[in-house]
């Protein structure tokens, strides 16, 4: 039976900094370092992101085109880390916003053009 995802890899023409934003950016920490620009860093949650060279430029992403267009990142304090995104000058798609539900949102892009979405819900699905 599967019981997680433990990684998600991006595909990077510059894995190396790609992987130093994640650190100072996002806090993520670096578990593994193949010598050969392959990185795993791992988030507070144990799940991990997974940076491998790519061969080429893949383009850009849209948000409505087939095929995995965002990673959902849970945060403990949402407000305080959109605006530290900001401070960091990401590159917002969408600014931070509150449904009638009470979840937060707020989508963004790392430096590779990768969707990431800051979610915070009060009542966690399932």
């Amino acid at each position: 039976m599967i019981t997680g995802v433990e990684h998600i890899a991006l595909c990077s023409t510059d894995t190396a900094a790609l992987k130093d934003w994640y650190m100072q950016v996002m806090g993520f920490r670096q578990v593994y370092d193949n010598g050969k620009g392959t990185y795993f860093l791992m988030m507070q949650s144990g799940a991990m992101l997974e940076f491998i060279s790519a061969s080429e430029d893949g383009g850009k992403q849209h948000e409505r085109v087939s095929g995995i267009r965002h990673i959902a990142l849970n945060v403990d304090d949402f407000d305080s880390t959109v605006a530290g995104l900001l401070d960091a000058g990401v590159e917002v798609l969408t600014e931070a916003m509150v449904s009638p539900q009470g979840i937060k949102t707020f989508f963004f892009k790392d430096p590779d053009g990768n969707i990431l979405h800051l979610i915070d819900r009060p009542t966690p699905l399932g």
